[in-house]
């Protein structure tokens, strides 16, 4: 019995998902689904040369040289020490505020993303500087823990993004203008993860101490500031001021991270060699989940599911709105089984278009623009909650002594702020597009 497209497409995507369930790697789990259902719908001979060329199209689109550039900025910034100066500066900062250690961390998250554009990089690195010193002062394991998964997804939500940039590509937008389009909604997720601590450990005793000891408020102590802004300043003042591409600003970035790193004088030749280590595995892990995601969307393609989809549920005549919330609420459960590169890279090829055929009342590039930032936010959402919650992994795996469930339950607070935030894009688009219109 033949199998129809149709079917046909509706199973690849179910075999996806249960090759992830059971823990493939994300880049296998699309890739062999899609060379499968790509060889039914065409032969062999067609197959092996459609592989050759996805494979030399994508990566050798100059945009994607972005990605690993913002990726070596930030592990500049982690190994030459400027993460544990921008804690040190945020504690001083907060002073003696109840719950004022763990808002550091999320001070200091907000800050390391500015210049790292990876949320499981800024997670790790800024784990390993508050971990210990949240917990000597006397924060649960459950909060802090919490905390620092919680404050990781600020390295994608506050600029530069990588799966910012991947959106970007994937729906042909002006990068600089996504960037600008983020910066508000990343401050704001930060202060609503501030005021989220200032209640948690007002309602729930024993999670953090009664009174802080304060860090010392000094001129050295927030000069560790200094280094993080003068990088994030050339950047995007070289971005938004025409002076070079996002490409070129994230190369400069990664220059000048490298020199802040050289005068603190901790990056060794050791280190120097490790940042581009670990820079190209990431680099790498990301180029295949593309090649992946490529080929699982060919094979769609060729199905016409997603043409039928957005067929159908134009049919519907649902509010725009309404149609976006339930994009939004897919991506939550799908953050379920898969990471947030794989997400975008699978889904915005299907989405997108039915986005774009909907009527929101503003101009297509708005659209675009403000849908693009709707993403980040969900995406963000699925880095915490479980039953994955890659950052809480993260976390979990460097703060043995806290078991996993405790991380999840002190995440909950986190939760109601993402999906209070959410909910306010969601219904003012204008607050994610306010810094796009100063951008020519």
């Amino acid at each position: 019995m033949t199998m129809s497209p149709s079917t046909l497409g509706v199973s690849l995507f179910v075999a996806m998902m249960v090759l992830m369930a059971i823990r493939i790697p994300i880049a296998a789990a699309m890739f062999l689904p899609g060379v499968v259902g790509y060889w039914m719908l065409t032969d062999s001979y067609t197959t092996l040369n459609f592989l050759k060329g996805s494979a030399v199209a994508r990566l050798t689109v100059y945009d994607l040289s972005v990605i690993p550039l913002f990726l070596l900025m930030g592990q500049f910034a982690s190994s030459g020490g400027l993460s544990r100066d921008l804690f040190r500066a945020a504690a001083a900062i907060m002073g003696r505020v109840r719950g004022g250690l763990a808002m550091a961390s999320v001070l200091s998250a907000g800050a390391f993303g500015a210049v790292c554009g990876s949320s499981v990089a800024t997670c790790a690195t800024i784990t390993q500087v508050s971990y210990p010193h949240m917990r000597k002062h006397g924060y649960s394991g459950r909060l802090t823990t919490a905390t620092l998964a919680t404050g990781g997804t600020l390295g994608i939500l506050i600029p530069p993004s990588v799966p910012l940039v991947i959106y970007a590509i994937l729906a042909e937008q002006n990068i600089a203008k996504l960037f600008a389009a983020a910066m508000v909604p990343g401050i704001i997720a930060m202060l609503g993860y501030m005021v989220a601590i200032s209640i948690y450990v007002r309602l729930v005793p024993g999670q953090a101490p009664d009174s802080e000891e304060r860090e010392p408020f000094n001129v050295q102590a927030m000069m560790g500031i200094l280094p993080i802004a003068t990088v994030f300043l050339i950047v995007f003042g070289g971005i938004y001021g025409g002076f070079f591409t996002p490409t070129e600003g994230a190369a400069v970035g990664a220059a000048a991270t490298f020199v802040a790193a050289l005068a603190k004088r901790e990056i060794t030749w050791a280190k120097f060699k490790h940042c581009f280590y670990d820079t190209a595995v990431s680099s790498a892990m990301i180029f295949l989940i593309f090649i992946g995601a490529d080929v699982m969307n060919a094979s769609l393609a060729l199905t016409q599911v997603p043409a039928q989809l957005a067929e159908v549920v134009g049919g519907w005549g649902l509010p725009p709105l309404l149609v976006v919330a339930a994009i939004m609420l897919f991506y939550v459960v799908l953050g379920a089984v898969m990471d947030e590169l794989s997400m975008i890279l699978l889904t915005i090829p299907i989405f997108f278009p039915l986005i774009m055929g909907l009527d929101f009342g503003m101009p297509k590039e708005s659209v675009a623009i403000w849908f693009g930032i709707m993403v980040l936010m969900t995406v963000g959402f699925g880095m915490l909650a479980p039953p994955v919650g890659l950052n809480v992994y993260v976390v979990n795996s460097m703060a043995k002594d806290v078991p996993i469930a405790e991380s999840y339950r002190g995440v909950m607070p986190f939760l109601i702020s993402d999906t209070v935030r959410t909910t306010v894009l969601l219904l003012f688009p204008g607050i994610s597009l306010w810094l796009v219109q100063y951008i020519g």
